[in-house]
């Protein structure tokens, strides 16, 4: 039936104010309290989930800010997300970006706006119009795969993930190429490039500044990118990749253009994405545990929205393991299988 406060009141003979306050469990007399009861219970009448959550002042749902869908580590991580929160009887509000950080900034005000009880951002790049977004936030916010201060994140070992694949490859390789992606994305970006660049240099090897190129995180850009390199610099034997995509594209220019791999050239990504199990030859990767990290991004988001003022904000940054297959040559393999997450 399609009742609503004032019909009951009326029906009651009470005020609105007194049906509001029984419906809030505010002080109601006993016998106001019954005759709103026997008039509730006659018609039928069911709060609307909207009155509720006021109430409340919980919704039960969590937004997530990814950067793009078809993303084999985003849909580990989502995965991870939603299994935590599922089970913490949560529901997840996905929104994705498509790698444009003007609309992290909308979508982070629209879950301010519709009272999401927590927000879990898989974040790209921080500008000072992100951080004052996150700080006019009222509810908890976990940031995922950036490390950004002041704020519970999860996130990788970028630096040593890169570092320990371009060590072992300069035991290989002599003239080295890098596909990386913008500097303003300092996880991907910057962490990688500058542990590529230390992994080399540990192994007496150099990365020329003109052997370094700009990628988007797609597949074409990998293409595009890895023949602009090979033109230019044609006696680059190793081309280390940010991420496998960039590094799948940068395969198949090689294919197309006759370079056998990994003998004339070889090839590495990171991600240990499915892709880089099925491209021809396999790619030689580095395990991230993308799960992992969108199990205890929730689980810290939880703690956060149970805790309240008593939560402690903590850092949680997750190791690396190499994955060596067939797109490079054959070296001494180097680099630990570690579990173990460190927690600040």
């Amino acid at each position: 039936m399609g009742m609503n406060i004032n019909e009951i009141a009326k029906l009651a003979g009470v005020s609105r104010a007194t049906v509001s306050r029984y419906l809030n469990q505010g002080y109601v007399s006993s016998e106001k309290k019954e005759r709103i009861r026997q008039v509730i219970e006659k018609t039928g009448y069911r709060p609307l989930s909207s009155a509720q959550t006021l109430r409340s002042k919980k919704t039960n749902f969590i937004g997530v800010i990814i950067p793009k869908i078809n993303s084999d580590s985003i849909g580990r991580m989502v995965s991870g997300i939603s299994s935590v929160l599922s089970r913490a009887g949560y529901q997840i509000l996905l929104a994705c970006t498509e790698n444009d950080e003007g609309q992290e900034l909308k979508f982070l005000t629209l879950f301010k706006e519709n009272h999401v009880d927590g927000i879990i951002l898989l974040g790209t790049i921080f500008t000072a119009e992100h951080k004052k977004a996150l700080k006019n936030l009222a509810v908890p916010v976990v940031i995922l795969s950036q490390y950004l201060n002041g704020y519970s994140c999860v996130y990788y070992d970028d630096y040593h993930a890169a570092r320990n694949l371009a060590e072992y490859l300069a035991k290989t390789g002599k003239q080295f190429g890098y596909l990386g992606v913008t500097q303003r994305d300092q996880a991907v970006g910057q962490e990688r490039l500058r542990g590529v660049k230390d992994g080399l240099l540990f192994g007496n090897r150099l990365l020329a500044q003109e052997n370094i190129r700009e990628c988007r995180f797609v597949m074409e850009s990998g293409y595009e990118q890895a023949r602009e390199l090979m033109e230019a610099s044609p006696d680059v034997d190793t081309i280390i990749c940010a991420t496998d995509t960039i590094a799948a594209g940068a395969l198949q220019y090689l294919k197309a253009a006759g370079k056998k791999v990994p003998g004339e050239v070889q090839i590495a990504g990171i991600g240990d994405s499915s892709l880089s199990r099925v491209t021809e030859p396999a790619l030689t990767t580095v395990h991230l545990y993308f799960e992992e990290a969108g199990t205890q991004a929730a689980q810290l988001l939880v703690e956060l929205i149970q805790k309240g003022a008593d939560a402690v904000r903590k850092e949680v940054k997750l190791d690396s393991r190499l994955i060596i297959q067939k797109s490079t040559r054959p070296g001494e393999e180097k680099g630990e299988d570690t579990d173990e997450s460190n927690v600040h």
